[in-house]
């Protein structure tokens, strides 16, 4: 008889476990599922990065009833894992405010959407790709092939600038001619270049400014707009185009010049020690 309760109840075990098991594959799978449909529909309404928090929301809390429901299976008392988790949560929470800092921050960003997955930004002195927006941080690749983490409380405290939000950016260009020149020459030399430049927009024109009366040149401004894909090409071609039309034209870039202007008697002092040295 004990045998046949020892057997009874190593059998019930066993079921037990093979059932729990049976939940924690099913739920790993129905959570990948769930979760890659879920981004699929997403992305047809949404933004990728909102995609992406969908199919992360959607893959955890499909997972987390699935592992539940096992271990209840198992016999388990929920009830008193939930409260060891909320404890848990709590002593975390003093242990790493830093975190929750971001965490909340990373919750205002997904909120108020600056920028997504994709755009260029600048923060302070770094510029860069964002590779993903996480609930933690914001991940960067700049130019040059760095890979950069930015703490989301630091883009709540700081300026940021997306550089790619909308799809034309202008490109002004600071250039210098000699006090010579003819303002309105080297104005249509711009123009010209401007317009045989493929990469450069025609609407909206491109624009001319008088800046300043500098120390050793006219200071001028010539701003022209293109796509956002195409603003650093635009950037080299149009300076190299614009050096070789003004070459062309005969304008001249300066270089900082500095008039001496010597008294008589400094001059014949001078002389004198010239002729001393003879």
């Amino acid at each position: 008889m004990i045998d046949l309760v020892i057997n009874y109840l190593d059998s019930d075990k066993f079921f037990s476990l093979l059932q729990a098991s049976l939940l924690f594959s099913v739920g790993f799978l129905a959570a990948s599922l769930l979760s890659r449909a879920t981004f699929k529909i997403c992305l047809k309404r949404f933004s990728p990065h909102h995609a992406s928090l969908s199919r992360r929301l959607v893959y955890w809390l499909v997972l987390a009833l699935f592992i539940a429901s096992g271990l209840k299976q198992l016999g388990f008392n929920l009830g008193v894992l939930l409260g060891a988790a909320g404890v848990l949560s709590v002593a975390i929470g003093f242990a790493s405010q830093t975190s929750v800092s971001n965490l909340i921050s990373g919750l205002f960003l997904i909120g108020e959407r600056p920028f997504q997955i994709g755009d260029t930004i600048r923060v302070g002195d770094t510029t860069g790709e964002i590779l993903s927006i996480d609930l933690l941080s914001v991940k960067l690749r700049t130019f040059d092939n760095l890979f950069v983490r930015i703490p989301n409380e630091s883009l709540i405290k700081t300026e940021v600038t997306n550089l790619t939000r909308f799809p034309i950016r202008r490109l002004d260009l600071k250039i210098g001619v000699s006090y010579k020149e003819n303002i309105s020459q080297v104005r249509q030399v711009l123009l010209q270049v401007a317009e045989q430049n493929p990469l450069s927009l025609d609407e909206p024109n491109p624009v001319f400014q008088f800046l300043s009366f500098a120390d050793s040149s006219l200071d001028l401004q010539f701003s022209v707009w293109t796509r956002k894909e195409n603003y650093r090409e635009l950037r080299t071609s149009l300076l190299e185009e614009i050096k070789v039309a003004f070459d062309l034209q005969g304008i001249e870039i300066p270089f900082p010049q500095r008039d001496l202007n010597l008294s008589k008697d400094t001059v014949a002092l001078l002389q004198q020690n010239r002729h001393d040295k003879t």
